[in-house]
């Protein structure tokens, strides 16, 4: 089994959802006996944003310049590390609302016809189903508990569509919010972020653990 480990936090030591993450593969390997472990730090090796120059996996055109050339082996190496994995640990920080756009940017190299989904007169359909993704997701404050905050958090619930539209139906959330809110508060998330991480790696965790988002 291979397990794709994944932070995009740039806090650094600081960081919550990096704890979350190494919690997670940890217990997934004390669990899992024999799992390979990749990692991948978005913060230090963010890939560009794309560009004109990086859009040969969607345009299908062959490189003609070394600017293209370059980036079309970034976006192969990423989603080919992608698609070896059988888990996806992913920590994903919520930044203005949204993810680190690092994060996103890894998301827009692996987004690739062919190779993650493609299109059919029925509609698109995910090609990258089977797998397993763990979001390590923290917040500053609390979105979950409320309408208000579940309509202005677009964190989990784009994770969930994104990995969704990838074929992707086991998405599991290990979740520490209001980690912003005092000593007291943030003990309180990462002990129910805890909970999550047993749940969510134990052998008998054979169903999806997906959080319902607005």
């Amino acid at each position: 089994m291979q397990l794709l480990h994944i932070d995009s936090a740039i806090t650094g030591e600081q960081s919550v959802s990096r704890q979350l993450t190494a919690r997670t593969v940890a217990a997934w390997q004390a669990s899992h006996p024999g799992t390979t472990v990749q990692y991948l730090d978005l913060a230090a090796q963010a890939p560009a944003h794309l560009s004109a120059d990086a859009l040969g996996f969607r345009t299908g055109q062959a490189a003609s310049t070394e600017a293209q050339r370059q980036e079309n082996a970034l976006s192969e190496a990423l989603v080919s590390q992608f698609l070896a994995a059988d888990v996806i640990v992913v920590g994903a920080p919520l930044y203005n609302f949204s993810i680190p756009s690092q994060l996103k940017a890894w998301i827009d190299r692996i987004a690739q016809t062919g190779r993650t989904f493609k299109y059919t007169d029925k509609g698109p359909v995910g090609l990258a189903g089977g797998k397993t993704v763990i979001v390590a997701s923290s917040r500053g404050g609390v979105y979950s508990a409320s309408e208000g905050g579940q309509a202005m958090e677009h964190q989990e619930s784009y994770l969930k569509v994104i990995f969704g539209f990838f074929g992707i139906t086991d998405v599991r959330f290990v979740r520490a919010e209001g980690v912003g809110m005092g000593p007291d508060a943030k003990a309180a998330a990462l002990a129910s972020a805890e909970r999550d991480v047993q749940a969510s790696t134990a052998v008998a965790a054979n169903q999806p653990q997906v959080t319902q988002v607005a």
